[in-house]
């Protein structure tokens, strides 16, 4: 079965987080899939990126996660065909005390998405983490299958992957044993600089084949976007920031098709 609930995170903030949840969920949208966005982030970037106005993010991904409401009440249709989305609001801030004392407090998110039957309604979900590995974030990873890791092209970004990295492998040894780093995107690349290059060259010497071929260039266009309420796809779809998502949408395409022939061909047969 090909991998389909997929966490964006990364503990270090401003590294295109949001931007890549967002464009590569419109991009997979534009090809036919079914995507669900969850916003899980309290600062509703993703949510204010879509056009999801603030009065209408209740109830959102707060609700859904601490069990206060349905999934079919949380789903808001977006602006773009095939991409639904459950907002966040200013309330989900408040998760990360009120989920210390609750039963099963990791385990809230992927409950939530069961008792929705979320899998049977969506190809591909995406869940847009907050800049933290709170319990907010365990509950991301605690869901899903993989991550994929968006990771600005500067020195610093890397000491957030290898933190990122070990909470993983903890996670996977004792809550989700699927759980993987399904690759890592390089984003806010700007090949005239220097050391733009070398963060890239380190990064693909460190991680080998988890980099992902395609980069984010920084683009002025990927900036004005989310002002618009509009992915970089609709707001300008002939800019290199939107041309790059595309083709990194047809690299995560192929790979999880590799990943669910992988896990077909250790299949027993009967």
């Amino acid at each position: 079965m090909a991998p389909q609930l997929f966490a964006i995170a990364n503990q270090k903030g401003g590294v295109g987080k949001t931007t890549t949840a967002i464009n590569l969920a419109t991009a997979l949208a534009a090809v036919g899939e079914q995507v669900l966005l969850i916003d899980l982030d309290p600062q509703g970037n993703a949510s204010t990126s879509l056009g999801i106005p603030r009065s209408e993010r209740s109830p959102g991904s707060y609700e859904f996660l601490l069990g206060l409401a349905p999934l079919a009440d949380c789903v808001r249709t977006s602006k773009i065909p095939n991409l639904s989305v459950i907002p966040a609001a200013t309330s989900l801030a408040g998760a990360e005390i009120e989920l210390i004392d609750m039963e099963r407090r990791e385990h809230r998110l992927v409950e939530a998405l069961a008792t929705g039957d979320a899998r049977a309604r969506w190809t591909t979900i995406l869940i847009d983490c907050p800049p933290s590995l709170g319990l907010v974030t365990l509950n991301a990873l605690v869901a899903v299958d993989a991550v994929l890791v968006p990771l600005q092209a500067e020195f610093l970004a890397l000491e957030g992957i290898g933190a990122l990295g070990t909470t993983v492998d903890r996670i996977k040894k004792r809550l989700n044993p699927r759980l993987h780093i399904a690759g890592v995107v390089l984003t806010m690349v700007d090949r005239r600089m220097t050391l733009s290059q070398q963060v890239e060259a380190d990064v693909r010497a460190h991680y080998g084949e988890l980099v992902f071929g395609t980069t984010i260039p920084r683009n002025v266009r990927i900036a004005e976007a989310p002002s618009h309420g509009l992915p970089v796809l609709i707001y300008d779809n002939a800019c290199a920031g939107s041309q790059a998502y595309i083709l990194l949408a047809s690299e995560f395409i192929r790979r999880r098709r590799t990943a669910a022939e992988q896990v077909t061909a250790h299949e027993p047969t009967s």
